[in-house]
């Protein structure tokens, strides 16, 4: 009966009698005053006729442990007309340190964590590895069915929360997608940084999508798009949220990429060196002053540039640990530091050298205090008496080099994402026209440059077009999404003659429609793009760029942001690239325009942000980037308007 001291509890069990020594009423109408909050834990068909007394009473808070509640939505609208409100069903309880509020499996030592997960079970997990990394809980709630209260109500009610200075958050759906994020990013506001585990990444929609652009991203990468537009970062483990948790709830956050290594073994530090790197992590070289300083402190021949090697001083003199990483955090030529290898298990090995090691550790940790930089500590003694000191004195320990340098990396991804609004500039509706010649007019009004066109429906109309237009001709069905596969496209016609005779051939073949006789872009030098937008039902809407053409879905090769975008976030997601090298001018080739592609992307982005409806998927694939500017050669456009093909797809 955890919190008797500060409320009244009460038991009620259809039986009565005692529990644990504890009397139980037989229901809630036999209790002596009306409770705040019950919580309730009885077979699934008994929770309604629960539910109802607890209402009729004044219940205004209710807790449903019970999983497999018949008819949930119905039940929590009795609980919402009433004015009250519901976590769960099939929640796993909540704990807030606050208010001392247990109702939950399991011990929760008070602390500056918030916990709000979507599986009960993980977020035990996650409360459980938060008090072995000497992390306490400022609030947990297991959400389960979110019939009534959503993770979204949580997570904006913990910016107030006095206690949370983090956040860590398990979901399996982002139907509430656009509110959960901007609640993150709120907290990101109130300096509460959110830590974000996710699962449910299927494929299934993917290979499902009409468009390249959704065929291109993954539910996961739209959620990481969330994720930096909201000041956010996601992990893929438990663990990995704790670790991440631990080094935001240190007393400093790395100012930037940079990190000095400290090991006690050459290889440790070249190990830690590579997991840095490989995490996108800076071990810059050092300059020759800090150099020589540290040089100082070590033997001859030992490695000072960056990982610094004690090579064996911190055995003679424990207090070299001290020395080299003050040296280091001091030196404002890192951002943050990581002591790799032994420390941590001196006093395990040698008993002899505890006290000392544990001097060692307090005086590590004021080091880190007063330099302003974090410090993190990969040590094989991760459990002994001086991590304990090193962790209550806000110095992360970890029992891998992998895990602290992950957790580093995340903590830096945070800082390089504090989050950015996504303003809008007003609403327009999708045009009502099919093909590709709505969606050619639509992102032309948006600053999309194509090549000059016509419509055609008969031989007559082709042949007076090439009067008009400049040879060579591409000929396009201009109503099929899948030109390519179904033979509805031709190019290379260089005159009258060529372009009638594929028309007559074409139209035989798919019968009558609106066609379109294109100027053929012949420039050389162009590299092929896709720039996408698509609105995801849950996230909002969302803009990719990537290599284009055909190979497309094979490349995989794409960045995705929240759309709309900037031009200075559009710059960074087309250097983002693999093929961002082709663009830059590959063996001898002249650049392309970089800045009129990034220019097409916010284009593009800003045109996604502003159509309305519950689906919007737009593209242009290809876009040919020349020296000479970015030119669009076949697009895309679907909406909930009309399911049926709204455009073209396939490139030429």
């Amino acid at each position: 009966l955890t919190g008797s001291a500060r409320r009244a509890v009460h038991l009620v069990t259809r039986g009565g009698g005692e529990i644990l020594g504890t009397p139980t009423a037989a229901s809630l109408s036999d209790l002596p005053e009306v409770p705040e909050l019950v919580a309730f834990c009885v077979p699934a068909a008994d929770v309604p006729a629960v539910v109802d007394e607890a209402l009729a009473l004044g219940v205004r808070g209710l807790l449903g442990i019970t999983a497999g509640v018949p008819d949930e939505s119905a039940l929590a609208a009795r609980v919402v007309a009433s004015g009250a409100r519901m976590i769960g069903p099939s929640s796993l309880g909540l704990f807030d340190a606050a208010s001392s509020l247990r109702i939950a499996w399991g011990d929760f030592p008070s602390g500056a964590l918030a916990v709000v997960s979507q599986s009960g079970q993980v977020g035990s997990e996650i409360a459980l590895l938060a008090r072995r990394a000497g992390l306490g809980i400022s609030r947990f709630v297991s959400v389960g069915g979110q019939a009534d209260v959503t993770a979204a109500d949580l997570l904006e009610d913990l910016a107030d929360h006095g206690l949370t200075r983090a956040v860590g958050v398990y979901l399996e759906s982002f139907r509430d997608g656009r509110r959960i994020f901007d609640a993150v990013r709120a907290l990101r506001a109130a300096g509460k940084p959110v830590v974000l585990l996710a699962a449910g990444g299927s494929e299934a929609g993917a290979r499902a999508a009409r468009s390249h652009t959704s065929a291109l991203t993954s539910p996961m990468e739209l959620v990481d798009a969330a994720c930096r537009a909201a000041g956010a970062v996601r992990v893929r483990t438990p663990s990995a949220l704790v670790d991440v948790a631990a080094c935001l709830l240190a007393d400093s956050m790395p100012a930037g990429p940079r990190v000095g290594i400290v090991s006690d073994s050459g290889g440790q530090g070249a190990l830690a060196a590579d997991r840095a790197s490989r995490r996108g992590l800076s071990v810059p070289e050092l300059s020759e002053p800090v150099v020589s300083a540290l040089a100082r402190s070590l033997p001859g021949g030992a490695a000072t540039a960056n990982p610094v090697d004690l090579a064996g001083a911190g055995e003679r003199d424990l207090g070299t640990y001290r020395e080299v990483t003050a040296a280091l955090l001091c030196s404002g030529e890192v951002d943050s530091v990581v002591l790799s290898g032994y420390f941590g298990r001196y006093g395990l090995d040698s008993p002899a050298l505890a006290a000392a090691e544990l001097r060692v550790a307090g005086e590590l940790a004021e080091t880190a205090r007063a330099a302003g930089r974090p410090l993190l500590v990969h040590s094989m003694g991760a459990d002994s008496d001086a991590a304990r000191v090193l962790r209550e004195a806000g110095v992360p320990v970890f029992a891998t080099i992998e895990t602290a340098t992950d957790a580093l990396a995340g903590a830096v991804a945070l800082q390089a994402h504090p989050g950015r609004p996504l303003a809008v500039a007003g609403a327009a509706e999708a045009p009502e026209g099919t093909g590709y010649w709505a969606a050619r007019a639509l992102l032309s009004e948006a600053g999309i440059t194509f090549p000059a066109a016509r419509r055609v429906r008969d031989a007559r109309e082709v042949a007076r077009a090439t009067e008009e237009l400049r040879a060579p001709y591409v000929l396009k069905a201009g109503w099929l999404e899948h030109k390519s596969e179904a033979g509805g496209v031709r190019i290379g016609l260089h005159d009258t003659p060529s372009a009638v005779r594929a028309f007559t051939a074409m139209r035989a073949r798919l019968g009558d429609g609106p066609y379109v006789l294109e100027e053929q872009d012949v420039r050389p030098d162009v590299t092929e793009v896709i720039v996408g937008g698509r609105r995801d039902a849950g996230l909002g809407p969302m803009v990719t760029v990537g290599a284009g053409g055909t190979e497309a879905e094979m490349h995989r090769d794409t960045v995705t942001e929240c759309a709309p975008v900037g031009l200075d976030l559009a710059r960074a997601m087309v250097r983002g690239l693999r093929c961002a090298p082709l663009l830059d001018g590959w063996r001898g080739r002249p650049a392309a325009d970089a800045e009129a592609l990034a220019r097409a992307v916010v284009a593009v982005s800003g045109l996604v942000a502003r159509l309305t409806g519950d689906r919007v998927e737009l593209e242009v694939n290809p876009l040919r980037a020349g020296p000479d500017g970015v030119i669009a050669v076949d697009a895309l456009l679907l909406t909930d308007r009309d399911d049926t093909a709204l455009d073209t797809k396939e490139t030429i």
